[in-house]
């Protein structure tokens, strides 16, 4: 180790199997994503109704033009850090599971469960059920002119928007990749369409937004900091890839190069698209606009502007797919790995698909849609991202056994700390001390169900009836 890294040494992904008639058949996860699905899962996550409604609030907490394209710009990059640091472990470990497997492989099975137990019961489905509940307005909104949608009737779109994407994934990957990458290319196109409007209206010299642009400017850590979640909100997504690892074709090669595609091509479009905002309104109407895409789409297109509220919506949907795509995977693996009910580890039989890690993150989305508003739910998952410290120190490791410069995972780790700690010193709010508060009950469920593997009996006799309803089979191990 003379050179203070230790040796590269590759771990082939364990395909998921299961042994049917004593081992003669194996039942597999197919590698149906290739580099194209790759970018449309990143990108098509990753846009979804942020850019179309987070900009007044980044410009809100900064307070001038310059210093909010700066966040957005900020943003892009650390996820582009976090991303090539995180493909270069998945080239590693060429297991799905994300963080959770990076934790278990290198941290043991503690931390590892702590970081699924939160994120199969919380952070996942709490995302899923933001973005349908976007989605949910944007559908619903040209039904009601005028006035605020029901918010039983958002809360029933979502809910059929949450049945529509289980259906879909539960039935085949194919057919839910291929709906990725069509809705990746119509929300490209509709971003492409806005950021084109831009660029004729500063042709047109429509540039007064963008004088003395960093005047008003915010300095405040905390103010910073809530500006970065509010940016950040727009790229989650970036990891996503990472979560399906073993679904990939040539996982050593495609996921480096989707994550250089996809991350700055997103990037770049954010930035462009609200460089077109800032040409179409002065700061002040941009702050007051309630979705800023749909006002700039009342001023530049005219009697066309019902093209930005389908796109809004299709967008939505889009990464509400791969969001609920990736993270039926992460309860799927954190259950072959013991640390969820043996039923989540299960395939069908035909499908080929993880049918009960979907159908489990599928009903915690809807008790979090019923029980919850878009804002509430919302503001639950960003002090939810407080799970993203378990992940952190995995990127210190990437100093030891990872080729990427080590001031890619030092800069991620600092900023992963920083957008938890700010906002708490500059706002404290009860809503962390809960969440502190159920990570760590998770403990009380470790020692007795995961390392003394004390099981109730009658778990066993649900498992075998739950697994004859579903037509599921076991998961195990390729021996090699």
């Amino acid at each position: 180790m003379g050179n203070g890294r230790m040796k590269r040494k590759t771990t082939d992904s364990p395909h998921s199997s299961t042994d049917l008639s004593e081992g003669k058949e194996k039942l597999r996860l197919k590698q149906e994503v290739g580099l194209i699905s790759g970018v449309s899962l990143i990108a098509g996550t990753m846009i979804g109704s942020g850019i179309f409604m987070s900009p007044e609030w980044v410009l809100h907490r900064m307070g001038s033009p310059a210093s909010s394209l700066l966040i957005w710009a900020a943003c892009g990059l650390l996820a582009t850090f976090g991303a090539l640091s995180y493909a270069e472990l998945g080239t590693i470990i060429k297991e799905s599971g994300g963080e959770y497997i990076y934790i278990l492989r290198i941290f043991g099975s503690f931390p590892a469960f702590l970081f699924a137990y939160t994120s199969v019961i919380l952070v996942r489905p709490a995302g899923l059920a933001a973005v349908c509940l976007s989605f949910a307005e944007y559908a619903v909104a040209p039904f009601y002119p005028g006035c605020s949608s029901p918010q039983v009737v958002i809360k029933c779109t979502a809910a059929a928007c949450i049945l529509l994407l289980t259906i879909i994934n539960c039935l085949n990957v194919r057919l839910a990749t291929s709906i990725m990458n069509i809705f990746t290319a119509a929300k490209l196109l509709a971003l492409l369409v806005i950021v084109v409007g831009g660029l004729v209206l500063l042709a047109n010299g429509q540039t007064q937004s963008f004088q003395n642009a960093f005047q008003n400017t915010t300095a405040g850590i905390g103010a910073v900091g809530v500006a970065f979640y509010q940016g950040l909100w727009s790229y989650d997504g970036w990891n996503n890839l990472n979560y399906v690892t073993e679904e990939l074709k040539k996982p050593e090669v495609t996921l480096p190069r989707a994550v250089m595609i996809a991350i700055p091509l997103v990037t770049c479009l954010y930035l462009l698209v609200n460089v077109s905002y800032l040409a179409a309104m002065t700061p002040s109407e941009l702050l007051s606009s309630r979705a800023v895409a749909v006002t700039w789409g009342d001023k530049v297109l005219g009697s066309w502007a019902w093209l930005i509220s389908l796109s809004v919506a299709l967008s939505t949907f889009g990464s509400s797919n791969g969001t609920f795509f990736s993270g039926g995977r992460v309860c799927y693996i954190a259950a072959r790995e013991g640390h969820m009910p043996d039923i989540l580890s299960m395939a069908h039989v035909r499908c080929l698909t993880p049918s009960p890690a979907l159908l489990f993150t599928s009903a915690m989305s809807l008790i979090m849609i019923m029980s919850g508003s878009f804002t509430s739910i919302v503001n639950f998952f960003r002090y939810v991202c407080v799970v993203f410290l378990f992940a952190s120190p995995v990127l210190l490791v990437f100093d030891i056994v990872l080729e990427v410069p080590i001031i890619i995972p030092i800069i991620v780790l600092m900023a992963a700390v920083y957008l938890v700690v700010a906002p708490i010193i500059d706002q404290p709010q009860t809503e962390i001390l809960y969440i502190v508060l159920f990570i760590f009950s998770g403990i009380i469920l470790y020692f007795p169900l995961v390392h003394f593997k004390r099981h109730p009996r009658f778990l066993q006799r649900v498992t075998l009836h739950l697994q004859l309803l579903l037509e599921v089979a076991p998961t195990t191990r390729d021996a090699n």
